[in-house]
Protein backbone atom coordinates (compact mmCIF):
# COMPACT_ATOMS: atom_id res chain seq x y z
CA UNK A 1 0.00 0.00 0.00
CA UNK A 2 2.99 2.49 0.62
CA UNK A 3 4.26 1.49 -2.52
CA UNK A 4 0.52 3.02 -3.96
CA UNK A 5 0.87 6.05 -1.77
CA UNK A 6 4.41 6.73 -3.09
CA UNK A 7 3.20 6.20 -7.31
CA UNK A 8 1.18 9.09 -6.37
CA UNK A 9 3.53 11.37 -5.07
CA UNK A 10 5.92 10.48 -8.00
CA UNK A 11 3.21 11.52 -10.11
CA UNK A 12 2.27 14.63 -8.74
CA UNK A 13 5.61 15.93 -7.65
CA UNK A 14 6.65 17.69 -10.69
CA UNK A 15 3.51 19.23 -10.81
CA UNK A 16 4.54 22.15 -8.49
CA UNK A 17 7.22 23.46 -11.20
CA UNK A 18 6.01 25.10 -13.79
CA UNK A 19 9.22 24.08 -16.25
CA UNK A 20 8.31 20.48 -15.59
CA UNK A 21 4.51 20.52 -15.82
CA UNK A 22 2.86 17.97 -17.50
CA UNK A 23 -0.20 18.56 -19.08
CA UNK A 24 -1.05 14.45 -18.86
CA UNK A 25 -1.60 14.64 -14.98
CA UNK A 26 -3.87 17.68 -13.39
CA UNK A 27 -3.37 18.23 -9.60
CA UNK A 28 -5.15 21.26 -8.45
CA UNK A 29 -3.23 21.83 -5.22
CA UNK A 30 -0.90 22.37 -7.18
CA UNK A 31 -2.15 24.71 -9.34
CA UNK A 32 -3.09 26.94 -6.27
CA UNK A 33 -0.25 26.99 -5.44
CA UNK A 34 2.04 28.23 -8.38
CA UNK A 35 -0.52 30.88 -8.67
CA UNK A 36 -0.42 31.88 -5.26
CA UNK A 37 3.15 32.10 -5.74
CA UNK A 38 3.26 34.34 -8.86
CA UNK A 39 1.30 36.83 -7.22
CA UNK A 40 4.33 37.34 -5.10
CA UNK A 41 6.79 37.26 -7.99
CA UNK A 42 7.83 33.99 -6.26
CA UNK A 43 8.48 30.62 -7.71
CA UNK A 44 8.65 26.73 -6.76
CA UNK A 45 12.37 25.56 -7.83
CA UNK A 46 12.01 21.94 -6.34
CA UNK A 47 9.71 20.10 -4.17
CA UNK A 48 10.00 16.89 -1.85
CA UNK A 49 7.00 14.82 -0.74
CA UNK A 50 6.77 11.82 1.24
CA UNK A 51 3.80 9.69 2.64
CA UNK A 52 2.89 8.19 6.06
CA UNK A 53 0.01 5.64 6.22
CA UNK A 54 -2.48 6.69 8.90
CA UNK A 55 -5.57 4.56 8.26
CA UNK A 56 -6.16 1.73 6.09
CA UNK A 57 -9.44 0.05 5.55
CA UNK A 58 -10.55 -2.19 3.04
CA UNK A 59 -14.29 -3.44 1.42
CA UNK A 60 -14.15 -6.26 -1.19
CA UNK A 61 -11.76 -5.05 -3.86
CA UNK A 62 -12.00 -1.83 -2.83
CA UNK A 63 -9.05 -0.16 -0.45
CA UNK A 64 -9.07 3.41 1.58
CA UNK A 65 -6.58 4.48 2.75
CA UNK A 66 -5.83 7.80 5.49
CA UNK A 67 -2.46 9.17 5.14
CA UNK A 68 -0.40 12.14 5.58
CA UNK A 69 1.72 14.03 2.53
CA UNK A 70 4.61 16.09 3.69
CA UNK A 71 5.72 18.14 1.40
CA UNK A 72 8.80 20.97 0.90
CA UNK A 73 8.57 23.36 -1.28
CA UNK A 74 12.30 25.25 -2.24
CA UNK A 75 11.33 28.37 -3.13
CA UNK A 76 12.79 31.58 -5.33
CA UNK A 77 11.87 35.05 -4.70
CA UNK A 78 13.67 37.89 -6.27
CA UNK A 79 17.03 36.12 -6.09
CA UNK A 80 16.55 34.56 -2.53
CA UNK A 81 15.92 30.56 -1.67
CA UNK A 82 13.97 29.55 1.54
CA UNK A 83 11.78 26.41 2.41
CA UNK A 84 8.62 25.96 3.13
CA UNK A 85 6.90 23.20 4.46
CA UNK A 86 3.43 21.33 5.11
CA UNK A 87 1.77 18.28 5.83
CA UNK A 88 -1.49 17.51 5.41
CA UNK A 89 -4.17 15.08 6.22
CA UNK A 90 -5.98 12.78 2.61
CA UNK A 91 -7.93 10.16 2.22
CA UNK A 92 -7.47 7.62 -1.25
CA UNK A 93 -9.37 5.36 -2.45
CA UNK A 94 -8.22 2.35 -4.47
CA UNK A 95 -10.17 -0.96 -7.05
CA UNK A 96 -7.70 -3.59 -7.52
CA UNK A 97 -4.78 -1.08 -6.95
CA UNK A 98 -6.23 1.37 -9.53
CA UNK A 99 -6.54 5.24 -7.88
CA UNK A 100 -10.14 6.42 -8.17
CA UNK A 101 -10.24 9.09 -5.66
CA UNK A 102 -7.98 11.35 -3.72
CA UNK A 103 -9.25 14.56 -1.58
CA UNK A 104 -7.22 16.71 1.27
CA UNK A 105 -9.17 15.77 4.35
CA UNK A 106 -10.60 19.92 5.68
CA UNK A 107 -10.08 20.60 9.13
CA UNK A 108 -11.18 23.60 9.49
CA UNK A 109 -14.51 21.78 8.78
CA UNK A 110 -14.97 21.15 11.83
CA UNK A 111 -16.57 23.29 14.31
CA UNK A 112 -15.03 24.33 17.45
CA UNK A 113 -17.93 24.63 20.63
CA UNK A 114 -18.80 28.15 21.22
CA UNK A 115 -17.70 29.22 24.22
CA UNK A 116 -18.30 32.62 26.18
CA UNK A 117 -15.74 34.43 27.28
CA UNK A 118 -15.74 37.09 30.12
CA UNK A 119 -13.66 40.03 30.10
CA UNK A 120 -14.48 41.96 33.38
CA UNK A 121 -10.55 42.60 34.43
CA UNK A 122 -9.73 43.00 38.15
CA UNK A 123 -6.53 41.58 37.98
CA UNK A 124 -3.86 44.02 38.22
CA UNK A 125 -1.16 44.41 34.96
CA UNK A 126 1.19 41.62 34.89
CA UNK A 127 4.33 43.11 33.95
CA UNK A 128 6.37 40.51 31.42
CA UNK A 129 8.96 40.69 28.99
CA UNK A 130 7.66 39.03 25.73
CA UNK A 131 10.83 36.81 24.19
CA UNK A 132 9.87 36.83 20.57
CA UNK A 133 13.19 34.63 19.78
CA UNK A 134 11.77 32.10 22.16
CA UNK A 135 8.35 32.29 20.93
CA UNK A 136 9.59 31.37 17.35
CA UNK A 137 11.77 28.85 18.33
CA UNK A 138 9.60 26.77 20.04
CA UNK A 139 7.65 27.02 16.69
CA UNK A 140 10.46 25.71 14.79
CA UNK A 141 10.74 23.01 16.94
CA UNK A 142 7.29 21.59 17.23
CA UNK A 143 5.52 22.78 14.20
CA UNK A 144 5.49 19.51 13.32
CA UNK A 145 5.41 17.46 16.36
CA UNK A 146 3.62 17.37 19.36
CA UNK A 147 5.13 18.09 22.94
CA UNK A 148 4.04 15.44 25.24
CA UNK A 149 4.34 18.68 27.75
CA UNK A 150 0.65 19.26 26.39
CA UNK A 151 -2.37 17.95 25.70
CA UNK A 152 -3.01 17.56 21.96
CA UNK A 153 -6.18 18.46 20.76
CA UNK A 154 -7.68 17.03 18.00
CA UNK A 155 -7.83 21.11 15.94
CA UNK A 156 -4.88 21.54 17.22
CA UNK A 157 -3.85 25.16 15.97
CA UNK A 158 -4.92 27.23 18.81
CA UNK A 159 -3.26 25.25 21.39
CA UNK A 160 0.40 25.14 19.28
CA UNK A 161 -0.04 29.30 19.30
CA UNK A 162 -0.62 29.25 23.19
CA UNK A 163 2.09 27.03 23.79
CA UNK A 164 4.30 29.16 21.87
CA UNK A 165 3.11 32.52 23.51
CA UNK A 166 3.56 31.35 26.60
CA UNK A 167 6.88 29.99 26.07
CA UNK A 168 7.93 33.43 24.70
CA UNK A 169 7.24 34.75 28.60
CA UNK A 170 3.10 35.26 27.94
CA UNK A 171 1.46 34.49 31.66
CA UNK A 172 -1.53 32.36 31.99
CA UNK A 173 -4.28 33.83 34.29
CA UNK A 174 -7.83 33.67 35.16
CA UNK A 175 -7.79 29.70 36.09
CA UNK A 176 -10.31 28.17 37.65
CA UNK A 177 -12.58 30.23 35.28
CA UNK A 178 -12.70 28.50 31.45
CA UNK A 179 -14.33 31.87 30.31
CA UNK A 180 -11.66 34.49 31.86
CA UNK A 181 -8.16 34.59 31.40
CA UNK A 182 -6.18 32.63 29.40
CA UNK A 183 -4.58 29.33 30.97
CA UNK A 184 -3.43 25.73 30.97
CA UNK A 185 -3.50 23.88 34.14
CA UNK A 186 -3.62 20.03 34.77
CA UNK A 187 -5.33 19.37 31.57
CA UNK A 188 -7.96 21.70 31.90
CA UNK A 189 -7.78 24.99 29.83
CA UNK A 190 -9.47 28.14 29.23
CA UNK A 191 -11.60 28.55 25.94
CA UNK A 192 -9.17 30.82 24.80
CA UNK A 193 -5.92 28.98 25.33
CA UNK A 194 -7.50 26.24 22.81
CA UNK A 195 -10.19 27.73 20.75
CA UNK A 196 -9.36 29.84 17.61
CA UNK A 197 -12.07 32.14 18.10
CA UNK A 198 -11.89 32.12 21.91
CA UNK A 199 -8.28 33.43 21.35
CA UNK A 200 -9.08 36.22 18.74
CA UNK A 201 -11.84 37.81 21.41
CA UNK A 202 -9.48 37.57 24.20
CA UNK A 203 -6.41 39.25 22.05
CA UNK A 204 -9.19 41.84 21.20
CA UNK A 205 -10.50 42.45 24.69
CA UNK A 206 -7.66 41.43 27.41
CA UNK A 207 -5.87 44.76 29.33
CA UNK A 208 -3.88 42.09 31.79
CA UNK A 209 -1.32 39.88 31.50
CA UNK A 210 -1.06 38.48 28.27
CA UNK A 211 -2.40 41.31 25.46
CA UNK A 212 -2.34 42.54 22.37
CA UNK A 213 -2.62 45.99 19.44
CA UNK A 214 -4.67 45.08 16.49
CA UNK A 215 -2.90 46.56 13.70
CA UNK A 216 -4.58 47.09 10.12
CA UNK A 217 -2.21 44.77 8.15
CA UNK A 218 0.30 42.16 7.75
CA UNK A 219 3.49 44.14 6.97
CA UNK A 220 3.11 45.65 10.41
CA UNK A 221 3.71 42.51 12.02
CA UNK A 222 7.01 41.18 13.71
CA UNK A 223 8.46 37.95 14.60
CA UNK A 224 6.14 36.12 17.52
CA UNK A 225 3.19 38.49 16.45
CA UNK A 226 -0.48 36.46 15.56
CA UNK A 227 -2.57 36.09 12.71
CA UNK A 228 -6.35 34.88 13.00
CA UNK A 229 -8.44 33.41 10.24
CA UNK A 230 -12.27 33.90 9.75
CA UNK A 231 -11.65 31.42 5.97
CA UNK A 232 -15.64 31.82 5.52
CA UNK A 233 -16.10 35.44 6.50
CA UNK A 234 -18.94 34.55 9.04
CA UNK A 235 -17.49 36.27 12.03
CA UNK A 236 -16.49 32.90 13.77
CA UNK A 237 -12.59 32.90 13.47
CA UNK A 238 -11.54 29.05 13.21
CA UNK A 239 -7.50 29.82 12.38
CA UNK A 240 -4.67 30.67 13.97
CA UNK A 241 -0.82 31.03 13.37
CA UNK A 242 2.55 32.54 14.30
CA UNK A 243 4.82 34.69 12.47
CA UNK A 244 8.32 32.66 12.26
CA UNK A 245 9.85 35.17 9.17
CA UNK A 246 9.49 37.39 6.07
CA UNK A 247 9.43 36.75 2.46
CA UNK A 248 11.50 38.69 -0.07
CA UNK A 249 9.00 41.71 -0.48
CA UNK A 250 9.08 42.01 3.39
CA UNK A 251 5.40 40.13 4.35
CA UNK A 252 5.24 37.45 7.28
CA UNK A 253 5.68 33.75 7.15
CA UNK A 254 3.63 31.69 9.59
CA UNK A 255 4.05 28.52 11.09
CA UNK A 256 0.90 26.44 11.88
CA UNK A 257 -0.74 23.22 13.55
CA UNK A 258 -3.95 22.18 11.86
CA UNK A 259 -2.49 21.87 9.18
CA UNK A 260 0.91 21.48 10.33
CA UNK A 261 2.69 24.26 8.19
CA UNK A 262 6.34 25.82 8.54
CA UNK A 263 7.41 29.20 6.57
CA UNK A 264 4.07 29.28 4.78
CA UNK A 265 2.95 32.61 3.54
CA UNK A 266 0.79 34.65 5.71
CA UNK A 267 -2.53 34.51 3.44
CA UNK A 268 -3.24 30.92 2.97
CA UNK A 269 -4.75 31.50 -0.23
CA UNK A 270 -3.31 28.12 -1.47
CA UNK A 271 -4.94 26.35 1.44
CA UNK A 272 -8.49 24.19 0.66
CA UNK A 273 -10.15 26.24 3.56
CA UNK A 274 -9.78 29.48 1.80
CA UNK A 275 -12.95 31.36 0.46
CA UNK A 276 -13.23 34.67 -1.44
CA UNK A 277 -14.29 36.14 2.07
CA UNK A 278 -11.98 35.26 4.08
CA UNK A 279 -11.06 37.77 6.41
CA UNK A 280 -7.93 38.44 8.87
CA UNK A 281 -7.03 39.80 12.30
CA UNK A 282 -3.53 40.45 12.87
CA UNK A 283 -2.04 41.21 16.55
CA UNK A 284 1.13 42.65 17.84
CA UNK A 285 1.73 41.09 21.23
CA UNK A 286 2.27 43.65 23.48
CA UNK A 287 5.25 43.64 26.49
Amino acid sequence: MLELIQDLFEKRVDQFVSNKRSHKVFFPKAEKKQEAFAKRSAEIVKVKASGKIIEVGADDEFQTVKYHAHYQYLIKQKGNLYMEEEVEERVAKFFKKALVMDEEINPYAYQEPHSELLFEDNEERVNYQYNRLKAVQYAERWWNSYNPAYKKFEVDCTNFISQCLHTGGAPMRGHPNRGRGWWLQNNIWSYSWAVANSLRLYLSNSTSGLRAREVSSADQLVLGDVICYDFEGDGRFNHNTIVTGRDANGMPLVNAHTYNSRMRYWAYEDSSAYTPNIKYKFYSIID
